[in-house]
């Protein structure tokens, strides 16, 4: 590994589910072993930002409302993930935008990408969901999905 590359951040996508909480207990493990920092991204959808935005007025109270309520989401998974030993290199950031497009211009300056998998399984579903196959598919880093139940790192 050279200088570049252990000088970027795993980035962790985070949605407050229970698969992103296995996400994010995992991409912990993979940033303590690379010793690396750990970037928490959760994202709030374009729809309800686009709501807001149209409401007079510039800052409204509604958009603080909204990153306020997806903090709280990532404090949550992260109170789920790590149950009191939260790493202590670990940044968390609240974009505005479709999570999967978020994700993968993110994914440039990472070194390790990690999303949780959702999906449906079976042999008639899906394994991904739609922002874990447009990060597989697009980012600019390897990418690691997350099933419910991680196997360990």
């Amino acid at each position: 590994m050279n200088a570049d590359t252990a000088s970027r951040p795993v980035i962790v996508g985070v949605d407050g589910s229970e698969f992103s909480s296995a996400a994010l207990r995992y991409a912990g493990t993979l940033a303590a072993r690379l010793d690396a920092r750990l970037e928490v991204i959760t994202c709030i959808g374009m729809p309800d930002y686009l709501v807001v935005a149209h409401l007079e007025g510039g800052e409204h109270p509604l958009t603080a409302r909204l990153e306020e309520t997806a903090r709280q989401a990532v404090e949550d998974a992260l109170g789920r993930a790590f149950s009191g030993s939260r790493p202590a290199a670990v940044d968390v950031t609240v974009k505005f935008g479709a999570p999967g497009k978020v994700l993968v211009e993110e994914s440039k300056r990472a070194q390790l990408l990690v999303v949780g998998r959702h999906g449906e399984g079976g042999f008639l579903g899906t394994s991904m969901g739609s922002v874990s196959k447009a990060c597989a598919a697009r980012s600019a880093c390897p990418v690691v999905l997350v099933g419910q139940e991680p196997d360990t790192v």
